[in-house]
Order: structure tokens, then C-alpha cells, then sequence
């Protein structure tokens, strides 16, 4: 019997019009799986894990762009993928509105699609809806508000979330913290939730030896008014820690935090002789950072946040060279198994503030998830704030998705406490279009004309997708909605229409602007996809496209 072939293995070249039929077609499989989770009132999506022994029940639309990993259909495989990429970097970039961006980007693509195979013009489209979204961005910025006070962050927290105990949790916490301060999150013993906050600034770095500790209870090290060694030289000899203990004793100290990369043992054990240390209290600990980079990253803010300076290995940096006058200070400084801490950095103000403001401009123009996460981390060690939050579930499975869910609406609240709110339920894209329509009929040329045509089916879509979620019609519904007037929305949990902001019920601005942006630019790009070449995979990998 002859064995039937397999279209991932069979090369070929796909034009045009069965280009677009085959995107389409990928496109409308994975938005409308998405389509469900979008508002309060979701509902469920069943996938199926390999990794786990039972289907998983999902709401959160970049979890299930992410389980689908390939459709049968090739061509279709092709769309489908290009919506998941869209989606993953939303997600890891604003932390939410994935769902919107899905159901946005479907109803783009779809209206759109039907004038270019109309014979229009796929690359002047484009240009003249990423000019579109310009447009609504800037307006979305001059319609963004502020957003403070505890009650108006949970509030923000709870709509993203739909978990009014971690919404709460977290308003706590930013209310403290603020938009760039340190959060982690880790697993719970139990079912609830726990934070606990952490003063001053701490970075990963143990004590090279239990015998350091001070604080038998606490199980650390404390240091008050210590002098700071901020390094990443490798201690081999006693020898080369004397002239480091006179410098320290000379500027006044009586404990000195020594961050070093390696301490050999007799070095140790010269630290931790009783006459030195009731002359000298000291505590080692490892110079932070996996990587040349990030060492380098983090001696450079401590030596800002103490007022010390970096002693470079690379640089022939030697301990012996050590004075007075390079060893940071603070007000206090500890260290334990696994972190050490400073609190109180006496460094440059002025100097501080001008490498915090760099420190976030560098986030806010990051595009890269990896370089966004480094700038956090650094900006929350330097500003001081951190807190520790413990998530709780009744299942190892619960208990991750819930720890996804937090850092979700963690990242989202950051980019709302940055960069402020626009009113939820779908209202920010509705009240855009009034200005859609003025720019529509001043518009003459007709692939300007058929962009905002586009826009302005397409910004009800998201609406629509959630009043449908909800169990209401959503015809009828966006027509009370107009009707009431710009600011105002539908309220599916209590049936009634509300003006938005003073009901509390808000999207971050970040996060609209980033699904909004997000979805009009990456439609536009796919009309002028035409050509798709599939390649003949080889044979070992076939199962893996």
C-alpha cells in the first residue's frame, strides 16, 4: 500500500490570492480561540498539554496562543503563527491585552483583505494605517489619566486579574513599591496569599561563611554605619585583606561589607578571628551577576548608591591599592544564605537621580523582554523599594497558572503606574472613533478612504467580542453606549451603563496603546505578505516544523 505523503515534507511556492486564503484562514483559528477570554466575564478555553496528563482550562489569551504550536493546514499554519508571534511579544512587553490585540488584528486583517483582493493597492494601505495608528496613539496619550492611591490600583488590578484577593494584594504592594520597584513573586505554602516587604536595596549574594552571622534568630549578618568593599577580585591571601582592615578602621568604620568574587578559606579565617572581629566586624559576600555584563552592571550601581569605588579584576584592580576614601557607606547593611542588603546608601544624590532617569529611559525605549527585565531589576534595587509576594493555590497546577497570572498583571499595573489609564470595556476604541470618522471624510485618496473604513469597523470589534462574552447582544448594546456620550460603558457585572473612569473601570494606557499599536501595524505588514514558500523539511525533524 503506498504511503501517503506528508504536505510538511512536499516543497512549494503559494501566490497571491491562496496566500491570503491560507492566512486568513490560520488568522481566524487562533482569534477565535482567544476571542473568549476577552472581559470580566469570560469564558473558558479547553486545550490539551502534552506535558500534562489532563486538558487545561484557560482564559488568558496568551497562554493559549502560546499552546498552539502548529495547525494541520500549512498555509493556514503560516497565519496562525504570525498572530501567535504578535501575541507572545505583547505579552512579554505590557504583560496583557492579548485578547483585545487578537480580536483587533482579526477584524483588521478580515475587512481589510476584502480590498486588496478588490485590487487594491496592499502597500499604500499600509502606510496609510500605520499612519492611522500615529493618529490614535496620540490621541490615546491625550486622553490618558493618572492613576494613585491604593483602592484605585486594586480596583485597576481586579479588572485585569478577575481575582479580587490578588487584585487587593497588589494594590498593596504598588501603592508601596511603585512602578519600578522590586517584586518577587514565589510559590506559597498554603492557599493564600503573603507579602512581606524588604527595606532598602538587596541583590543575590551569599556570605562565604555561616560563621559571619550576628543575628542568631534572623540567621544574617548585621553591620551598622559599614564601610563597603564593591568588587569582583578573587581573595587568595590573607595578606591581601590587612591593608583593606586599615582602610576601613582608618575611615572610621567598625564593620566593613566585603563583596568580592572569591574568598579563600585561610582568608576566611583571618576575618573571623575574635580579635579582628571585635576590632573589625566583617561580612563577605559574593559579588553578584552570572555573566561579565551584569557584574559589571550591578558593581557600577552599587558604587552610585554607596558612594564607593569598583574594584576591577579586568582593570588590575588590587585590594592592597585600597583607601579610605574608596570604600562606600551606609546606614546599615546585611546578608544572609542566600542575599546581602543595603540600606541607607550615602552616594551622590544628585549623581543617583541622574543614573535612575537614564536607567528609565533606557526601559521606557526597550523593546527587547530581556533587556526590560534587567533595567527593572536595577531600577528596583536602586530606588529601594521591594517586596515579596507568596501565591498560594489548592494544586501545583492552579498554583501556576495563578503565579502566571500575577506576574501578568504585574507587569500590566507597571505600565499603568508609568504610564497612566484609559477607561476599560472597550470604551478607549470606541470613543476614537468620532475622530476615525472626521479624518474619513476629509480623506481623497481611496487607500486612505479604505484604512479608516477599517478602523472604524474594526474598533468595535473588541467591544462586541466582550459584550458577547458577557450574554448580551452586542448590536444593541454599542448603540446605548454611543448614545450616552464619550467616557461611557457598558458595565457587564452590574447591567448598566456607567462613565468608566468613576466607576474605577480602567485599562492601563501601556497596555492599550501596546495591542492597539500592536495589532493596526502588524495587519498592515501581513497585507503585503503574497508569496509563501514552504520548504521540504528534513526528515528527522518532520514532527517538528
Amino acid at each position: 500500500m503506498p504511503k501517503t505523503p506528508n504536505p510538511w515534507q512536499t516543497p512549494r511556492v503559494i501566490l497571491n490570492l491562496a496566500t491570503y486564503r491560507g492566512m486568513q484562514r490560520g488568522i481566524n483559528q487562533l482569534a477565535d480561540a482567544i476571542r473568549p477570554t476577552l472581559g470580566p466575564l469570560p469564558r473558558l478555553v479547553l486545550t490539551t498539554n502534552a506535558r500534562l496528563d489532563h486538558p487545561e482550562l484557560l482564559d488568558n489569551g496568551a497562554l493559549i496562543a502560546r499552546r498552539v504550536v502548529q495547525i494541520q493546514d500549512r498555509q493556514a499554519d503560516v497565519g496562525a503563527m504570525y498572530l501567535r508571534n504578535l501575541l507572545w511579544r505583547l505579552h512579554e512587553t505590557a504583560g496583557d491585552g492579548t485578547a483585545t490585540a487578537a480580536v483587533l488584528f482579526q477584524a483588521i486583517y478580515n475587512t481589510g483583505l476584502r480590498y486588496i483582493v478588490a485590487d487594491g493597492n496592499a502597500m499604500r494601505l499600509r502606510q496609510h494605517l500605520e499612519a492611522a495608528a500615529l493618529f490614535i496613539l496620540d490621541l490615546l496619550a491625550e486622553r490618558t489619566l493618572q492613576i494613585e492611591g491604593c483602592a484605585r490600583i486594586a480596583r485597576l488590578a481586579e479588572t485585569i486579574c478577575y481575582d479580587q484577593e490578588l487584585g487587593e494584594e497588589l494594590g498593596e504592594i504598588f501603592d508601596v513599591i511603585g512602578p519600578y520597584g522590586r517584586l518577587e513573586i514565589r510559590s506559597g505554602h498554603g492557599q493564600r496569599l503573603e507579602r512581606q516587604y524588604v527595606e532598602g536595596s538587596y541583590w543575590d549574594g551569599p556570605l562565604f561563611s555561616p560563621h559571619m552571622v550576628s543575628d542568631a534568630i534572623r540567621q544574617r549578618a548585621l553591620l551598622e554605619a559599614p564601610a563597603i568593599l564593591i568588587s569582583n577580585l578573587e581573595v587568595r591571601e590573607p595578606s591581601e585583606l590587612i591593608p583593606l582592615m586599615e582602610a576601613a578602621i582608618g575611615a572610621g568604620s567598625r564593620s566593613l561589607l566585603l563583596i568580592v568574587k572569591a574568598l579563600a578559606e585561610p582568608a576566611t579565617a583571618l576575618l573571623l578571628l575574635p580579635p579582628n572581629r571585635a576590632r573589625l566586624l566583617v561580612a563577605a559576600v559574593k559579588t553578584p551577576g552570572a555573566d561579565t555584563t551584569s557584574i559589571r552592571d550591578f558593581l557600577h550601581d552599587l558604587a552610585l548608591l554607596t558612594g564607593g569605588r569598583p574594584f576591577l579584576q579586568e582593570a588590575g584592580d588590587k585590594l592592597e591599592q585600597a583607601r579610605p576614601d574608596d570604600l562606600g557607606r551606609a546606614r546599615r547593611a546585611w546578608a544572609d544564605a542566600e542575599y546581602f542588603g543595603i540600606v541607607g546608601g550615602q552616594g551622590d544624590p544628585v549623581q543617583l537621580r541622574r543614573h535612575v532617569a537614564g536607567l528609565r529611559a533606557a526601559y521606557g525605549a526597550a523593546d527587547d523582554p530581556r533587556d526590560r527585565k534587567r533595567l527593572l531589576d536595577r531600577l528596583g534595587k536602586l530606588l529601594g523599594g521591594a517586596a515579596t509576594l507568596r501565591v498560594g493555590a489548592l494544586s501545583p497546577f492552579a498554583l501556576d497558572l495563578r503565579k502566571e497570572q500575577t506576574i501578568r498583571t504585574a507587569e500590566a499595573l507597571r505600565g499603568a503606574l508609568r504610564d497612566g489609564l484609559l477607561p476599560g470595556g472597550g470604551v478607549a476604541l470606541l470613543d476614537c472613533i468620532p475622530a476615525l470618522e472626521a479624518r474619513f471624510r476629509a480623506a481623497v485618496e481611496p487607500e486612505e478612504r479604505a484604512a479608516y473604513n477599517i478602523l472604524l469597523q474594526a474598533f468595535e470589534a473588541p467591544a462586541r467580542a466582550l459584550f458577547h462574552n458577557a450574554g448580551f447582544d452586542p448590536s444593541a448594546t454599542i448603540a446605548r453606549v454611543r448614545a450616552a456620550g464619550p467616557g461611557y460603558g457598558f458595565d457587564v457585572v452590574s447591567r448598566q451603563i456607567v462613565h468608566m473612569a468613576q466607576a474605577g473601570i480602567l485599562d492601563s494606557a501601556a497596555v492599550v496603546r501596546a495591542a492597539i499599536g500592536g495589532a493596526i501595524r502588524s495587519a498592515a505588514l501581513a497585507f503585503t505578505i503574497e508569496t509563501l514558500v514552504h520548504r521540504a523539511n528534513p526528515p528527522d525533524s518532520s514532527a517538528n516544523p
